[in-house]
Order: C-alpha cells, then sequence, then structure tokens
C-alpha cells in the first residue's frame, strides 16, 4: 500500500479542487466496495452493504483534500501573486516548487531573494505572503492565456521512502488515512457484517470541515470511525502532545469522542497486542470527528490518529507501521461491533 499512499501524494488535490485525487480514490475503493459515488460536494462515498435486513449503517471517514495556494492575480512581469487555502505556513513557501493548474499545467517555482540582497534589518522579519509570487518563467502575455485568477496551485514536492518503513512527501495529512481504510476494507474482505458499511472520503477538511458536514448527514450513520494524523515527535519537540513515530495508533478520548466507542477500540487494542498511545483532547479536536459527532440526531464517534512530523508542509513524514496498526484497529474494531454492543453504540435506535 506504500505505492498507493505515494500515489495520493503525489496527486495534488487542494481543497475545493479535490479533483485530481478523487478519481483515484474512487478506483481503490471500487476494489471492495459494493458501490461508490460523489455526492454533490465532491466527496467520495463507498458502501458495503450487509445480508441482515434493515440493517443500521456505520461509517469510516477521512478527509482527501490538502493545502495549498490559489491563483490571485498576473503582475505585468509575468509573476502570479496568489492567497493561501488552507492552514499554510508562510516558512515553507520562498523556494517551493509548485504546479499552476490553468488551461494546462505549468511548473513554477516561489520567488526568493538571494540572501546576499536581504537587507541586515530584514533578516528576521518573517515572510509575508503579499510579497512572494510564482514565476513560470513567462511574460505576463504568454501566462494570461494559460492562467486565471482562481486557477488551483498545488506543491510539486513528490513522496519518497525513508528508511525504516517511513515515508515524506505532501497531503500525508490526511491521504495516509484514506490508505488506512483501504488497508482496514482489505482485512474486511470476506467477512459478513451485521451492518451496512459506508466509506467517507471528505473534502474540504482544511478549510472548515465542510465535506464531513454534508457526507455524514447524506450516510446518517449510528456509529463513525475518523482518521486522521496527529503531531508525531520531531527533532525540536519537547510537547506530551506529540508521539513517537513507529508506536502505533493513537486513540483519543474526550468530550468530541462517544465513551463507549473508545472503550471498545481500547479493548480491542488490547486483545489483538495493536500498538496505540492515548490523547486526551478537552475540547475541538480539530478533525472531521468534531462534526461527525453532532450530525443529525448525534452519532457515536471515535477518532483514531497516525503521528505524524512536519504537518502542513511539503515534507510530511510517517511510518507505515502506525498506518497498519490504525488500519487493523478499524477493521476489528467493526469486526466486534456486533448487534448487541452496535446497538450500545446507537444514539437514535
Amino acid at each position: 500500500m506504500i505505492k498507493k499512499l505515494m500515489e495520493l501524494s503525489n496527486a495534488g488535490g487542494i481543497s475545493g479542487f479535490e479533483y485530481t485525487v478523487t478519481p483515484v480514490i474512487e478506483k481503490l475503493l471500487s476494489k471492495y466496495c459494493d458501490k461508490v459515488n460523489k455526492d454533490v460536494s465532491g466527496n467520495v462515498i463507498g458502501y458495503i452493504y450487509s445480508e441482515v435486513k434493515n440493517a443500521p449503517t456505520v461509517m469510516i471517514e477521512a478527509h482527501t483534500d490538502g493545502i495549498g495556494l490559489m491563483v490571485k492575480d498576473i503582475d505585468e512581469r509575468g509573476f502570479i501573486t496568489f492567497v493561501t487555502i488552507g492552514g499554510v505556513d508562510p516558512r515553507i513557501l520562498p523556494a517551493a516548487e509548485v504546479v499552476v493548474c490553468g488551461k494546462r499545467e505549468l511548473y513554477g517555482v516561489i520567488a526568493a531573494r538571494a540572501p546576499h540582497l536581504i537587507a541586515a534589518d530584514e533578516q528576521n522579519a518573517g515572510v509575508k505572503i503579499e510579497n512572494l509570487a510564482v514565476d513560470v518563467g513567462m511574460s505576463n502575455h504568454e501566462v494570461a492565456e494559460i492562467v486565471t485568477p482562481g486557477d488551483m496551485i498545488y506543491f510539486k514536492t513528490e513522496a519518497v521512502k525513508l528508511l525504516n518503513k517511513k515515508l515524506s512527501g505532501k497531503y500525508l495529512d490526511d491521504r495516509a488515512g484514506v490508505i488506512a481504510l483501504v488497508m482496514a476494507l482489505d482485512e474486511l474482505k470476506g467477512k459478513k457484517l451485521p451492518f451496512n458499511l459506508a466509506v467517507l472520503c471528505a473534502v474540504q477538511e482544511e478549510v472548515g470541515l465542510r465535506g464531513a458536514v454534508t457526507g455524514s448527514y447524506n450516510v446518517d450513520p449510528a456509529c463513525a470511525i475518523v482518521i486522521d494524523v496527529c503531531h508525531g515527535t520531531t527533532p525540536d519537540s519537547g510537547s506530551a502532545t506529540t508521539f513517537k513515530l513507529g508506536t502505533g495508533t493513537v486513540i483519543t478520548c474526550g468530550p468530541n469522542i462517544d465513551r463507549r466507542m473508545f472503550e471498545i477500540a481500547k479493548k480491542i487494542a488490547d486483545e489483538k497486542k495493536i500498538k496505540y498511545s492515548i490523547e486526551a483532547e478537552s475540547g475541538h479536536t480539530g478533525t472531521d470527528a468534531w462534526v461527525v459527532q453532532t450530525t443529525r440526531l448525534g452519532v457515536a464517534t471515535l477518532l483514531l490518529s497516525i503521528p505524524l512530523r512536519y504537518m502542513h508542509t511539503t515534507v510530511e513524514t510517517l511510518s507505515m507501521k502506525d498506518v497498519e496498526a490504525t488500519a487493523k484497529l478499524i477493521a476489528h474494531t467493526l469486526m466486534n461491533l456486533d448487534t448487541e454492543e452496535f446497538t450500545l453504540c446507537t444514539l437514535k435506535n
């Protein structure tokens, strides 16, 4: 699955422009699902139907979008100014390689002044978006024939394998979650579940959890498992809210999480010897779990996270061991949601 994750990472597809990645996801889900469709918002939703008559629905979910840029204007010299989409750290932008998606794709670089030309009093000044532009090596007239304001700009960086089953690339937040869902489906293949299973790959998480709102309303699940990433331990981190790569999945507890779902997942992880950590979140988890929980009359929601270093950069880094642990816990949690346990997790029935 590492090749599939690399393919998803390289596909572009920022919030509101997921059209470059959703066809890849539709193809992945079609191997396992009875039906795969795309809703008005752009969410990809796969369904696996139970043989049980009038069975309730369980949903597993991850978001498909990443952060990026959008064309604002073209100046008289042919440089492309832009605005950010999602939580982009301006510090990663100077000298970044990008792809501008106009009438055809243009390779570009974000202009960066050489250090020799930066005055001493500017050395410690922060990077300002309004002072940056994309250089595609063309004149104003040439650029204007291909590019218009509102076009997507995504980061060019391609995924690379590191040692010890680690992977680095862009948009692993949350393409790694999508792959965890697919791996869970592979483990569930041939298993008969007492409920319908919906697989929601949601859009526009990075700009307001929007796809999860419309998608979960459409699916109307009684229980849901949301997959996202959390902060992996970095060389400069000393925070207790980071998790070492290779230590397994992270199970969240707190008011955004159904306590019964949390206890079921923790019990299964212990029984199956799946590596995990626990993250205590007192408020907003910053994930789609926040809105899935309050869909319609309420959804019993569980959040599993994959430790990720350098979040919202072009070199996000993770361990495939943690993706595998997350997938295994999803699959075994679903396999242990029998009719009686599932009813206990149902708030509506």
